[in-house]
């Protein structure tokens, strides 16, 4: 994780040192045209190996001070740029390989209901993401078919009841995704005891079938969950889930009419693109960045947003980075904000 950021002679006027909250969340605020956006954009360029917006960027030097000592200095010298690691006082120069290996990074900005295509073409941003999760709902459930086969080992009819326990648990969790596994013909799921205790071979074959699915599916399955329950919490008389096609459809809970996504607010659009990004597109342990999260959206639920991120950030291991303009953002986390400051860096 990264645990604090210097930056010296950005546009040539300021100077920042940004110490990290320890924990998965940190703020960033401050007045306008400061640079914290471009800083944070310029971390991201950075981490994914894209040189070319680094080195266009004014500023002098560039340090990232991670939890484990290490350092990443990028000096830019007319232009011109210098990268190199540092751990145990050696330096190491610093190539784009070694850069996309660092640290995973994903960088949600404050224009974000647009997504360009490699094409050029410019598409709505829930359109394509709903869209993704689609793909991702069909492709899990033509893969629903197990197979057990001769797993080879042994275990006590006591261990194997438990593990079932424990795996019919996450199957019915992945169930409320909208898919799950077909078990198969002559077996039961879960077995009893005595069926285990008779069939104590299939049984465990069988479980170490399904413990194969829900490792591949487990994390697809929990980032819709979580989904549509941040969605749900924060809509107003509305309804979000996907049908069984696996497409998203909105209701009013009232009325019960539907609301096709072209109709959602600008407000919903956001919420449903940050979320997106930050459950199915930030892989665990990754650094998040959420620039200007408020856009368009209502201060009760600039309120809740922390939470979400909080969240999201604790069971995915991610660290997110937030900056904001707008105080409701931070609400009652003022312990986790750093607001941007001009002073030298040591």
């Amino acid at each position: 994780m990264l645990a604090k950021i210097c930056i010296q002679g950005l546009f040539d006027e300021y100077d920042y040192e940004i110490v990290l909250d320890k924990g998965n969340l940190t703020y960033l605020h401050s007045q306008n045209g400061l640079g914290k956006s471009t800083v944070m954009k310029m971390i991201h360029n950075l981490l994914e190996g894209n040189l070319e917006e680094v080195r266009t960027t004014v500023f002098d030097r560039l340090d990232l001070v991670f939890d484990d000592g290490k350092i990443l200095t990028v000096e830019n010298k007319n232009q011109e740029l210098s990268i190199l690691g540092r751990r145990n006082e050696v330096d190491e120069k610093v190539g784009i390989r070694e850069l996309k290996e660092l640290l995973k990074s994903v960088y949600i900005g404050p224009e974000r209901t647009f997504v360009t295509l490699d094409n050029g073409e410019t598409v709505s941003a829930v359109d394509l993401y709903m869209k993704d999760i689609t793909e991702s709902i069909e492709k899990a459930r033509s893969d629903s078919r197990i197979v057990p086969g001769d797993c080879g080992e042994k275990m006590s009819d006591a261990d194997l009841d438990k593990l079932f326990k424990d795996t019919e648990a996450r199957i019915a969790f992945i169930k409320q995704a909208g898919f799950g596994p077909e078990i198969p013909s002559g077996l039961r799921f879960p077995p009893s005891r005595y069926e285990i205790s008779c069939s104590n071979t299939k049984y465990l074959a069988l479980a170490r079938a399904l413990d194969a699915y829900v490792g591949k599916y487990y994390r697809l399955a929990e980032s819709i969950v979580v989904f549509k329950d941040i969605v749900n919490t924060m809509f107003v008389n509305k309804t979000v889930d996907f049908n069984g096609r696996g497409y998203l459809e909105a209701h009013m809970d009232r009325s019960g009419i539907t609301i096709p996504l072209s109709k959602f607010s600008s407000g919903e659009k956001q919420i449903m693109v940050m979320f997106y990004q930050l459950l199915f597109k930030a892989a665990p342990g990754s650094l998040v960045i959420i620039d200007e999260p408020e856009v368009s959206l209502h201060v009760n639920w600039q309120h809740q947003l922390g939470k979400f991120f909080m969240d999201i950030a604790r069971i995915r291991e991610l660290q997110v980075l937030v900056t904001t303009h707008a105080p409701a953002v931070i609400h009652d986390d003022w312990d986790k904000a750093v607001e941007l400051e001009n002073s030298r860096c040591s």
